[in-house]
């Protein structure tokens, strides 16, 4: 197994669901595209694609010019019928990828947070036999649109669309379930400073909301990493069409 992973940002590495792709035997090939590697072309060398977050907007082309190139992946990797995830900016990308509107500043939220799951979840591969709510990390302040066609599966008060699907396995997932409490921990410590911006009250309340939050977040973060890990094998076995 062969995951193509795209890095938006420093810093904001494939956490739990690197772990667990490691677990599986996958071989990553992280492309740090904010530093400037440029993308693969298609999906012929790879079984799934990862795309994760950033501190950028959906929209930003400016400041992120590969963008363009990364949503003509995106749909690539889906028409292949490969496996794809987007995480929190990934979920923003893909959400555009396939035509839907992104706003920009409409859904603040950050820290452990409750999501809730809708009924699409009952059947869904990763989602199918979750609580029907629980906490899990935020860091965003942009949401998007359902795209056309797809499956809305978690839904929160700030933001409607938490996870959605399209087609078999293409998912984008705004909540950070990759993050973990060690690595909740990393991001509050190399970004003390920007969240000290917004949260004052952050490095008082962290401790305390990661004993009460980050165990039943951790366990959900690491079911939702090995159930779209499933979904790349059976990618790989399917014949080829539209996601």
């Amino acid at each position: 197994m062969r995951v193509l992973v795209v890095q938006n940002y420093d810093d904001t590495g494939p956490g739990q669901v690197g772990d667990a792709l490691a677990a599986a035997g996958a071989e990553l090939d992280i492309v740090t595209a904010q530093r400037g590697t440029d993308l693969p072309d298609g999906a012929a060398h790879h079984d799934a694609l990862l795309v994760l977050g950033g501190a950028q907007n959906a929209l930003d082309d400016g400041h992120s010019p590969y963008f363009p190139a990364l949503l003509s992946l995106i749909r690539a990797f889906a028409q292949a019928d490969r496996s794809v995830l987007g995480i929190c900016l990934g979920s923003q990308l893909i959400a555009r990828a396939f035509g839907a509107e992104n706003r920009l500043g409409a859904a603040e939220e950050f820290g452990w947070q409750p999501v809730r799951l809708t009924q699409g979840a009952a059947g869904d591969a990763l989602f199918a036999g979750l609580p029907g709510e629980f906490p899990i990390f935020q860091w965003h302040d942009d949401t998007f649109g359902l795209p056309p066609g797809a499956v809305r599966l978690a839904t929160s008060a700030a933001a409607e669309n938490q996870a959605f699907r399209i087609g078999r396995a293409v998912y984008g997932i705004q909540f950070h379930f990759e993050a973990d409490r060690p690595l909740v921990r990393a991001w509050s410590e190399a970004f003390a400073a920007a969240i000290a911006e917004r949260h004052p009250d952050w490095a008082a309340r962290h401790d305390a909301e990661a004993a009460r939050f980050g165990p039943a977040a951790d366990a959900i973060g690491r079911r939702l990493a090995e159930a779209w890990i499933a979904t790349v094998g059976a990618g790989v076995r399917a014949p080829a069409g539209v996601a």
